[in-house]
């Protein structure tokens, strides 16, 4: 009844038989460190307000502030008081114990050449903002003070209220 189509003894042509490759092929990706995205940090459970503060600062749209915050040299449980406790960078700064000069512009280079003492620079910190095509400068003085402009003023005081809003969550 149902007979092949070649029969023994038949004169038929013999049918070649195709036969499918054991195992299809297919391109399996697994994912390794270097494929692999990386998560968003979530807190430990038992995270301390401190502990929250340095891991957020620490993400890539804080560098800028967090190299600033690095140079003042003061607690992180002062700044992270003085930061729940104020709504601008200049305030901020005040209640660390630091005065912004406003001044026009800051010629970076030459800030170099008065580093130190004698100078009066303990640090000359450069944000290069791609959106404005802008250079930030801050100068960290020796006299507790700060110089920047009212550009980077700006932009510090949003990356703060950024900063505090991430806290908050």
């Amino acid at each position: 009844m149902g007979e092949p189509p070649h029969q023994i003894g038949s004169h038929a042509p013999v049918q070649p038989v195709r036969t499918k490759a054991p195992f299809p092929t297919k391109t399996i990706m697994t994912q390794t460190v270097a494929t692999k995205k990386p998560m968003a940090s979530r807190p430990p459970a038992d995270e301390t307000k401190q502990q929250q503060f340095e891991r957020v600062l620490s993400q890539d749209q804080f560098k800028p502030l967090k190299a600033i915050l690095d140079q003042l040299r003061v607690d992180g449980a002062v700044m992270l008081g003085a930061m729940v406790t104020t709504n601008s960078y200049q305030n901020f700064l005040s209640k660390l114990g630091y005065q912004v000069i406003l001044v026009k512009q800051i010629h970076e280079q030459d800030c170099y050449s008065r580093l130190g003492p004698a100078g009066g620079i303990r640090a000359v910190l450069p944000h290069h903002d791609t959106a404005t095509y802008s250079t930030l400068v801050t100068l960290v003085n020796f006299d507790s003070t700060l110089t920047t402009t009212a550009k980077s003023l700006d932009f510090f005081t949003d990356r703060l209220a950024e900063l505090k809003t991430q806290l908050m969550n």
